[in-house]
């Protein structure tokens, strides 16, 4: 099973990035996949989660409005359109599979893209 991160990078506050997850190994369609984001000295935080079944999403209140989860279930990819992006949001962002559902523990991780946002 392999979950691999990209799109990270650095950006001024008040732009944008695209992540994305591409998933392996995995029957994508069992899968909740979720991203979360740890910042140095901080405990890791998720932000968003893609149901699998209803599609369903939830968002932190700290990026809604601003991130949107999405999928190609087709490429197996998972993506976090991150806009209006703001300093606090510099983080290490890992995508994760849930069995399922959204809410339960994460089976597997992706090893994390760097975000850093500049005032």
């Amino acid at each position: 099973v392999q979950l691999v991160e990209s799109g990270g990078g650095l950006v001024q506050a008040g732009g944008s990035l695209r992540l994305s997850c591409a998933a392996s190994g995995i029957n994508f369609d069992s899968y909740a996949i979720s991203w979360s984001r740890q910042a140095p000295g901080k405990e890791r935080e998720e932000v968003s989660c893609l149901g699998a079944f209803d599609g369903s999403t939830v968002y932190a209140d700290s990026v809604k409005g601003r991130f949107t989860i999405s999928s190609d279930d087709a490429k197996q990819m998972v993506y976090l359109q991150m806009n209006n992006l703001k300093p606090e949001d510099t983080a290490v962002y890992y995508c994760a599979a849930h069995s399922l559902l959204c809410g339960v523990a994460a089976r597997y991780w992706g090893r994390g893209t760097q975000v850093t946002v500049s005032s």
